[in-house]
């Protein structure tokens, strides 16, 4: 019951983004907000789920990356750094600004999940530079740019300025934070 309400849910926040009521959800899962209730206190509790679950998802995904042996390291690496489960594509990242106005906790929450997590991601880079093919670089630093451009886009007003969707806008960063911003061969 859990995962289909957060199911529910965030097909809901795709339309709506956090400004969804739980009489919407109701509606989308064709059940009584009394049952939603008993399963979620309140709607705080409700996107603090949402993020975990989202999360969930994404860490699911990259598990699948970076078990895949056709793919060599750079490409795990950016799969890694891009994956964003096929259910997300469509949703208006730019709505997660409210998050941090309205539901601290969820943010507190989206926060924590983008600052952790990051064994695989440094597995990669160590192994690609052990085989030379990513040069030495301190990885700290790599990923305090990637936590900041992630964050940047989804809590400020640059995707909708852009007209720029966050998926579009993360493989763009990506790109960057990989490949660099020199022409190869000059």
């Amino acid at each position: 019951m859990n995962e289909r309400i957060l199911e529910g849910a965030l097909n809901v926040f795709k339309v709506k983004g956090p400004k969804f009521t739980m009489d919407d959800i109701a509606a989308e899962m064709k059940m009584s907000k009394k049952t939603i209730y008993t399963v979620f206190n309140d709607k705080n509790e409700l996107m603090c789920e949402m993020v975990d679950y989202a999360f969930d998802l994404i860490k699911s995904a990259e598990d699948k990356i970076y078990n895949d042996d056709s793919l060599n390291t750079v490409e795990k690496l950016r799969g890694i750094l891009e994956v964003l489960p096929e259910n997300y594509y469509g949703y208006d990242f730019s709505a997660m600004q409210a998050l941090a106005e309205k539901y601290p906790m969820a943010h507190e929450k989206l926060t924590h999940r983008l600052e952790s997590g990051w064994d695989k991601t440094f597995d990669l880079l160590k192994a690609g530079m052990a085989e030379g093919s990513i040069r030495e670089i301190n990885l700290e630093i790599f990923k305090l740019m990637y936590e900041s451009s992630v964050e940047r886009l989804l809590m400020s007003e640059f995707l909708k300025k852009n007209t720029t969707a966050y998926p579009v806008a993360l493989k763009q960063v990506v790109e960057v934070l990989v490949d660099g911003i020199i022409i190869k061969g000059r």
